[in-house]
């Protein structure tokens, strides 16, 4: 009886359980319903979690504001390829020709515009970099800006929770290898890799919350939305900035319909 003594009071609860009370509740039942009826209440947490601001870029649509106009009126985002804007991108006439290849894709306009002084970069690191990571560090710079927070002045935690989609954008350095190796091996993989999406957002805008990389394919947006939530929830940041991006390049050209996939014949 006293070694269970000791190891209830070792740890397990927070309550500061007498020998008696074993006496009095000598089953696990007894004990265990008497434990959670008097031991101590636990704070409800605060919840804190709202919306300040919100940006996106989309097919059609450099911002909310006309994307928002763009569904209003029914406008179709969507572009159509002809044979000889496909064979100017580089696709494969044996590809574009095929029966399944369907010659659309929701294009973001100006992915090849960056501002690199602007964000510390050399012209040579903004050409390597994914353009999916240099859309998101825009935008998340836009998104801050559009909340009124000075990310050089603010004293708070202000967390990160995105995720990128596949880099198509590698494809176009492995035939380009001097450029990689004017940059350097290690300093190309981190302009590459999607592991990297929210450190360097972090470190460009001077953001010391948590910075959390998120991969679950269709909902990693979603989630890290849910994540951010539960980081201001729980005290852990405060400001939570979530999101995702997917670019593919090129961007002129279209897809492999497959039967049961997830892509539209059309």
């Amino acid at each position: 009886m006293l070694q269970v003594h000791g190891k209830l009071r070792r740890g397990v609860t927070e309550r500061d359980v007498k020998v008696v009370d074993l006496f009095e509740y000598p089953t696990v039942s007894t004990l265990a319903a008497y434990l959670s009826r008097t031991g101590p209440v636990v704070p409800e947490l605060p919840r804190r979690a709202r919306q300040d601001a919100q940006t996106g870029r989309f097919p059609g649509a450099p911002d909310l504001d006309q994307f928002w106009r763009n569904l209003r009126d029914g406008v179709e985002s969507i572009s159509f390829f002809s044979a000889n804007e496909l064979a100017a991108a580089g696709i494969p006439a044996s590809s574009y020709t095929a029966p399944a290849y369907v010659r659309a894709r929701g294009v973001i306009e100006d992915t090849d515009l960056f501002d690199a002084p602007f964000f510390g970069y050399t012209a040579r690191e903004a050409e390597i970099m994914d353009p999916q990571q240099r859309v998101f560090l825009e935008t998340a710079w836009t998104a801050l800006e559009t909340a009124g927070y000075d990310t050089m002045r603010y004293p708070g935690r202000i967390g990160v929770y995105a995720g990128t989609s596949l880099n198509s954008y590698v494809y176009n350095l492995i035939s380009n290898p001097e450029a990689v190796r004017s940059l350097g091996g290690l300093a190309a993989l981190i302009a590459s890799d999607k592991d990297f999406l929210t450190t360097r957002v972090s470190y460009k805008l001077n953001l010391r919350g948590p910075s959390v990389s998120v991969q679950t394919a269709c909902s990693t947006s979603l989630v890290a939305v849910h994540l951010a939530c539960r980081s201001l929830i729980h005290g852990e940041c405060d400001i939570g900035l979530a999101g995702g991006v997917s670019i593919g390049v090129p961007q002129r050209s279209g897809y492999f319909y497959e039967e049961e996939g997830i892509l539209s014949p059309t």
